[in-house]
């Protein structure tokens, strides 16, 4: 039973409609989302107004209550398209206001209110982007345009989310807020050092840089996570975007930066990733650990995006290990593929499972914190 039927039915028992209004004023409110999940409210209330099902997936944000919604969001995009082809930028951005105003914080639609918080950053990045273009002398120096590319975001997704309360919009602040302090960080490394291009002149200290990055993104995105560790508000959909962004970002930045002082300690100068996935067996099973690694980080925090940011990575491993095995031309693609469907197959099927295994292994104090086993 819905809060929405319940306060009807407490309104109805102290005189203050009766049941017959009640019993028409319940369908009337749901069609209208009134009573349901509000996108607009704190980050601490409820995504849903129904009782978790123990079994029920809860790890993606429950944007989508219906083909309404779909249908909904498609329109948007259609429009916004039309729009960016035939106006300039200062319509489309009115018109991601007005849809804004209309779909998000009046009928609060979620899976619309994602669609236009990717919107407004597109119309940002484009906007930026051809600004920069004009300017050679920005254009020319990297981090000084990374600066002056990503300075804007933070101000217009804050007032989006101020105005809003969307946790993508809060989840893409947060990393604006990490893409303007990592561009301020090379700007200084490059200041200190007296290099205008840090990223080619001292490559391992960049790839420490990153890695760094990525760790206080992974924190960031627990500090939501572990806030709500039944996954029951809107802290949890924020920690869903934060770790879908930085799953693949720690992976591979730990990947190159093992990979990258691995083979410096071998003497083998570090070119491309061909030396990553192909340069032996120690680069392929290095990279089978460190995926394997973050899968079993995945499982712990239950967050499947640390499985899907590997799979990729895995497949080259695994590829460069049957090469060096001297395995068939013809074949070796198909193997990989057996081989990587196989282990998406066990993980998705047994990830309760899994998770139950792994968990239950770990020290009480640290199993309490992690979310709840189902």
């Amino acid at each position: 039973m819905s809060d929405l039927k319940i306060a009807l039915d407490e309104a109805a028992g102290e005189g203050i409609i009766s049941s017959d209004q009640a019993a028409r004023l319940l369908p009337y409110l749901s069609d209208r989302n009134i009573g349901a999940l509000a996108v607009t409210g704190a980050l601490s209330e409820l995504r849903s107004t129904d009782a978790p099902n123990p079994l029920e997936e809860t790890e993606a944000p429950r944007f989508v209550r219906g083909f309404h919604d779909v249908l909904i969001t498609i329109g948007i995009v259609v429009l916004l398209v039309g729009l960016w082809g035939v106006a300039n930028h200062s319509v489309s951005l009115l018109a991601i206001g007005i849809l804004a105003e209309i779909l998000v914080r009046r009928q609060r639609l979620a899976l619309p209110a994602v669609v236009l918080t990717i919107a407004l950053v597109n119309w940002l990045i484009q906007t930026m982007i051809g600004y920069i273009g004009t300017m050679p002398s920005l254009f020319a120096d990297f981090t000084h345009g990374a600066i002056v590319l990503v300075a804007p975001f933070p101000i217009m997704l804050a007032l989006f989310y101020w105005r809003y309360r969307v946790p993508l919009s809060l989840a893409l602040l947060l990393f604006s807020l990490f893409g303007l302090l990592l561009a301020a960080v090379f700007y200084a490394v490059g200041s200190v050092l007296g290099s205008s291009d840090v990223l080619t002149d001292y490559p391992l200290l960049t790839l420490v840089i990153l890695f760094a990055a990525a760790l206080g993104s992974f924190a960031l995105a627990m500090r939501f996570d572990l806030s709500d560790p039944q996954r029951r508000t809107r802290r949890s959909d924020v920690a869903f975007w934060l770790h879908l962004v930085t799953a693949p970002a720690l992976l591979y930045s730990t990947i190159l930066l093992v990979l990258r002082l691995q083979l410096a300690n071998s003497g083998v100068v570090f070119t491309n990733l061909t030396n990553v996935f192909f340069g032996g067996y120690l680069q392929a099973f290095t990279v089978l650990a460190v995926v394997l690694v973050m899968m079993l980080i995945g499982l712990i925090i239950d967050r499947r995006a640390f499985v899907t940011a590997g799979l990729v990575s895995l497949g080259l491993a695994t590829g460069a290990i049957l090469r060096h095995n001297e395995a068939g031309l013809d074949k070796i693609g198909f193997l990989v593929l057996m081989i990587v469907g196989l282990v998406v197959l066990v993980i998705g099927i047994g990830w309760a499972d899994l998770r139950r295994i792994v968990v239950r292994r770990l020290p009480l104090s640290i199993q309490g914190k992690l979310p709840i086993l189902r």
